[in-house]
């Protein structure tokens, strides 16, 4: 068990796996925590060193709470571990809301720390409009979706999100689904989550992809749920550098965890 203090002095919770040669910093996405990386990272041990860490408002930094929090707010989290803990030639991993994260990063810092990306199932832009289907919930979240999820308590939005993500969960009754549910936004704190979610859907990185320099993996769930796998075309056709495209077959958003095995192999092929 490990603590960073961030520079305001709160407190992020994180993991250092393994001594390899290599470095990969490992993000999760909103609501979840580093726990998802956990097997992965032990596969990949003897190849690496695996920097998990929780973001604020999440799992074991759910105590990190004192301000709302933005995309941008994580990204200089990132630069503060990655400066801090000396790290270089880092494999960059980000899933879901991590991507977003490391997108940030990225328009905010560069690449100059980092030896590679690994971006999972994650759109740069969120918000769909008339030129834009490639994003959230594939292509059908618009403007006017997010004015009404603003005042929206909270619960409903997040139990459309966790379906969306999972659809198979539809098929659960609403008084079971809900204790799980419920149990698992328990690990987070509500006021962060919020923000970090308004924050997400205002981002647009789709120049920033243009500007990585560095090369890139997209690890991608097909046939998918939240987001449209002909994503993996869109970052092929955008990024400048080496770019390489991993499909999940038969997997939905969580293909971290549908798949942790050929997650850690094809993370370890790229070395």
């Amino acid at each position: 068990m490990s603590w960073f203090t961030l520079k305001n002095g709160e407190k992020l919770y994180y993991e250092d796996i393994g001594s390899g040669p290599e470095t990969i910093v490992m993000m999760h996405g909103w609501t979840s925590n580093h726990e998802v990386y956990k097997g992965p990272a032990a596969a990949l041990k003897q190849k690496a060193r695996c920097i998990l860490y929780d973001h604020r408002g999440h799992g074991g930094s759910k105590a990190a709470n004192r301000e709302k929090p933005t995309m941008e707010t994580l990204a200089g989290d990132l630069d503060e571990i990655i400066r801090g803990l000396g790290l270089s030639n880092v494999t960059l991993v980000g899933w879901s809301m991590g991507a977003g994260v490391a997108l940030t990063y990225v328009r905010l810092f560069g690449c100059g720390a980092l030896k590679q990306i690994i971006l999972c199932d994650m759109t740069p832009k969120q918000v769909n409009d008339g030129e834009w289907k490639l994003g959230l919930y594939q292509g059908a979240y618009t403007k006017a979706d997010m004015e009404q999820d603003a005042g929206k308590k909270f619960f409903p939005l997040y139990k459309a999100f966790a379906i969306g993500a999972v659809p198979k969960l539809a098929k659960i009754p609403g008084f079971l689904l809900r204790r799980p549910l419920k149990k698992k936004l328990a690990e987070c704190d509500e006021s962060v989550l919020r923000s970090l979610s308004a924050s997400m859907k205002a981002q647009d990185n789709r120049e920033t992809v243009r500007k990585i320099t560095v090369p890139l993996a997209y690890f991608y769930a097909d046939p998918g749920s939240l987001f449209s796998p002909k994503l993996a075309d869109w970052y092929g056709k955008h990024v400048k550098t080496p770019y390489k495209a991993v499909r999940f077959p038969d997997s939905d958003h969580m293909l971290i965890s549908n798949y942790p095995d050929k997650f850690a192999e094809e993370v370890g092929k790229l070395f």
